[in-house]
């Protein structure tokens, strides 16, 4: 979600969600179809700036969104005072120290609103009064019920009206921590496809799977040692060639960690080629 968009980038995209083929393009602004490609597949290093206003003033966004200069597409020059923030949240906005498009997505999803409602309200004890007016009439219908019932309150009538009760603080916290779960959820969801997003399949689990090929390998000891010793480091022992498997073994005689499988001659009891794995 970091990731800033390029020039190119900005112009695709801006392109693509107007539905636009780079010929419809070229006839509407009067730019070629190669060099609209061009500005496109190269990030924009040899657009010229009538090209850039040109665009620009097409797409309805600022030049300096297209250059990358900012993220704002249609409001470069908006006044402070329009943004109702105070001057600590200003100087926390200019400081950077956060992921910025994140921000802007959480303020933008068809949700956000709804958690701030729900925040003012826990905030400013909104709801306070009714709730404590709701839980007082039913202890006092418990309290009814329990002088009716001798005092014994392992009823289930008398423990229902007590768990009825709502603990507002409680409340109101599993409520708003719902409403943020759920917009990150659907951020997350958004972002799944992005580079920097994690992969499904985590490093340590590649690892696993791969000690686990390594030692299933139907071969010698010393070949399976070999092959574990090589998926620690990243390395696929099927891909290898000949000549960079006997590059790799020349390089690991002088391993004082490894029990080679070299002997002091400098010949490995191994041979390079595709073995069988055992059947699971």
């Amino acid at each position: 979600m970091q990731v800033k968009l390029t020039m190119g980038e900005r112009l695709k995209d801006l392109r693509t969600a107007q539905k636009l083929t780079l010929e419809q393009l070229a006839a509407e602004v009067g730019i070629s179809k190669s060099a609209l490609g061009k500005y496109e597949s190269d990030n924009g290093k040899d657009i010229s700036p009538y090209s850039i206003l040109l665009l620009a003033d097409y797409y309805g966004v600022s030049c300096d969104y297209l250059m990358g200069r900012t993220e704002t597409k249609n409001h470069p020059n908006t006044a402070l005072h329009e943004l109702h923030l105070s001057d600590a949240s200003i100087d926390v906005l200019k400081a950077g120290k956060f992921n910025h498009r994140l921000l802007s997505e959480l303020i933008c999803h068809k949700d956000f609103q709804r958690f701030m409602l729900d925040a003012e309200i826990y905030v400013d004890r909104i709801a306070d009064m009714r709730v404590n007016d709701m839980n007082a009439v039913l202890e006092a219908v418990r309290q009814m019920a329990l002088m009716k019932n001798g005092g014994e309150e392992n009823d289930l009538h008398l423990r229902t009206l007590e768990v009825a009760q709502i603990r507002e603080d409680k409340y109101f916290g599993s409520l708003i921590a719902d409403d943020l779960k759920g917009i990150l959820r659907d951020i997350r969801s958004e972002h799944r496809p992005d580079t920097m997003t994690a992969d499904e399949v985590s490093f340590a689990e590649n690892m696993q799977n791969q000690l686990r090929e390594a030692m299933n390998f139907e071969g010698s000891s010393e070949e399976k040692q070999i092959r574990a010793f090589m998926a620690t480091i990243g390395l696929d022992y099927d891909t290898l060639t000949k000549e960079e498997f006997v590059s790799i073994i020349s390089g690991l005689k002088k391993s004082k960690y490894l029990k080679s499988p070299i002997s002091q001659r400098g010949k490995t009891t191994m041979t390079h080629g595709k073995g069988k794995r055992k059947k699971r």
